[in-house]
């Protein structure tokens, strides 16, 4: 059944390269005994990529860890951490300022309200994302992503219920923070906490715009280099990695290599996002709905997933990893897609 699977598994990714939206493709999936690892296109199974948001997985066990190690509580305010010039109108919402009740938690859990400097428009009229896309490569610091954020008026109460909203600015906030609690800078933190340990050779934190050994990405059919941006994202997006190395760490994340695993259920705390996405304390939940699944046969995933179409997802049910990406930012749901056609192949290969 393997070798049968294996090449099954080959010719879904082959037939998704299309050479319009995807170009290159790059999936690991671990199901019980069953391993399989391929490329197709223009990417090979080692070859480094940016992995975008699902740098955001890396910050929540680099957190989590740091909580296990004494240094910080997911409940403690951010106050206690941030200086007052950071602090200074970070959230005031309908005349009353809310940022001394902001926790780290609501952080992690995009609960806090707090705009994305990344996707909304600020006072320019155009999102920084908007202004990537059309070619406009530009840097910046932690400090000047949250001076965006304070220029749009936050979205909500920090803590309402049922209210989540996706903000890159929580993720910068947050590297202040490790910064600040471990007087490490978070490139050599996450060698030392996460990298090192689980031996990743060609994972790290993209920091310079002159280093050309991440892959290129495309948006749409153009290759869309940024390298100003790439360094910039940082906390909330600027991992570079490889599928087998997201692999590795995904399986780590969920089996208690950083944390204890019982915590895996208190992170599971969903809100709606980007249907049919929700975002639980760190990490995200990928489930679809009936209309589209009437027999629930494409289990719960959870993980993260990043911009460039990348996906490191694992699934309780199935106790199935899989991580991959398509390497597309104008079409990140291929991701899900192609993920989803791998796992019906997986599971009609387990039936037999």
């Amino acid at each position: 059944m393997g070798n049968k699977l294996a090449k099954k598994l080959q010719v879904i990714l082959d037939k998704s390269i299309d050479k319009k939206r995807i170009f290159g493709t790059s999936f690991y999936i671990q199901h019980d005994k069953f391993s399989w690892i391929g490329g197709s296109g223009n990417l090979t199974p080692d070859a480094p990529f940016f992995i975008a948001s699902t740098t955001k997985l890396f910050i929540t066990a680099l957190v989590l860890n740091l909580q296990q190690k004494g240094l910080l509580k997911l409940d403690d305010r951010i106050s206690k951490y941030l200086p007052k010039e950071v602090l200074l109108d970070l959230h005031t919402f309908e005349g009353i300022d809310y940022t001394y009740i902001l926790t780290i938690k609501n952080l992690l859990a995009h609960s806090s309200g707090i705009p994305d400097y990344f996707q909304i428009k600020g006072p320019s009229e155009k999102s920084l994302i908007h202004q990537l896309l059309e070619g406009n490569d530009q840097s910046w610091t932690p400090a000047e992503a949250i001076s965006i954020s304070k220029s749009m008026r936050p979205l909500f109460i920090p803590n309402t219920v049922g209210k989540a909203h996706y903000s890159d600015t929580n993720y910068q906030l947050l590297e202040l923070i490790i910064e600040k609690i471990t007087g490490q800078p978070l490139a050599k933190l996450l060698n030392q906490t996460l990298f090192d340990p689980l031996q990743l050779q060609s994972t790290y934190l993209y920091t310079n715009p002159r280093d050309n050994t991440p892959s290129p990405f495309y948006y749409k059919d153009k290759l869309l280099e940024i390298p100003q941006a790439m360094s910039s994202f940082r906390a909330d997006g600027g991992i570079v990695s490889t599928t087998k190395e997201l692999m590795q760490f995904v399986r780590a994340f969920f089996n208690g290599t950083f944390f204890p695993e019982s915590q895996i259920a208190q992170l599971a705390k969903w809100n709606p996002i980007f249907s049919p996405l929700q975002a639980g304390i760190g990490i995200h939940q990928f489930k679809l709905p009936w209309i589209f699944d009437p027999a629930g046969k494409i289990p719960e995933l959870i993980g993260h997933s990043g911009l460039t179409g990348t996906v490191a997802f694992y699934s309780p049910k199935e106790k199935l990893y899989i991580t991959g990406t398509v390497n597309q930012v104008a079409h990140p749901d291929l991701a899900f897609k192609l993920a989803i056609k791998l796992i019906k192949a997986i599971q009609k290969g387990s039936d037999k």
